[in-house]
């Protein structure tokens, strides 16, 4: 057999996704069953199987940040995406958290951010995994980061945050420190809202 006539048979025994109804997500999101359809639309025509994995998510990712390398953060934020933690995104899953983070409240937001620091689902956000998405940021920002990357720059920043959101001194961040130490400190909430932008 040839090889395009082996990948032509393979691509159309590929399981299809088709979403729910639009009216079940316009219920469960803050998007219009209008604007629900045109990011079906986008969606479909990047992912044609209606699913998204994460070589495709990096690429796709990648071409908004050509000056640097995204495939760290991208990795990060397609685990926060990826809800049901099965190795794919499906659009469902997508259009939620854009939801959350396009239109949801601020403590919505600041929950979603938190799962996305929130590395390894334990509940707590320590300092490597604060550090590894910070310096994910840094790279994927690449030559334009400012301040200019230098080698201890994610450290500093990441211990500034530990300073105001550890307040009992455990060595982890709670999401309730999280989300009271984001809203009282109005610097801090725009560098989370910063972070969160690069999505």
């Amino acid at each position: 057999m040839l090889p395009d006539k082996i990948d032509d048979e393979l691509e159309m025994t590929m399981v299809c996704h088709r979403p729910e109804g639009l009216e079940q997500l316009e219920a469960q999101t803050n998007f219009t069953k209008r604007e629900l359809q045109i990011l079906y639309r986008g969606f479909k025509n990047e992912c044609p199987s209606g699913v998204v994995n994460e070589e495709t998510f990096k690429h796709i990712y990648a071409q908004f940040f050509p000056h640097g390398d995204a495939s760290t953060y991208a990795h990060y934020l397609f685990n926060a995406f990826d809800t049901t933690n099965n190795g794919s995104i499906k659009f469902e899953e997508f259009v939620m958290g854009l939801s959350t983070l396009l239109r949801g409240t601020m403590r919505e937001k600041l929950e979603w951010t938190f799962h996305l620091y929130d590395i390894n689902n334990d509940g707590y956000i320590n300092r490597e995994e604060m550090t590894e998405i910070v310096r994910a940021i840094y790279d994927m920002m690449g030559k334009y980061t400012y301040p200019a990357l230098k080698g201890d720059v994610p450290k500093q920043h990441v211990d500034a945050f530990f300073q105001k959101m550890d307040k009992n001194k455990a060595g982890v961040v709670t999401l309730e420190e999280f989300i009271v130490a984001c809203q009282e400190d109005e610097m801090m909430m725009r560098s989370m809202q910063l972070f969160e932008n690069v999505m």
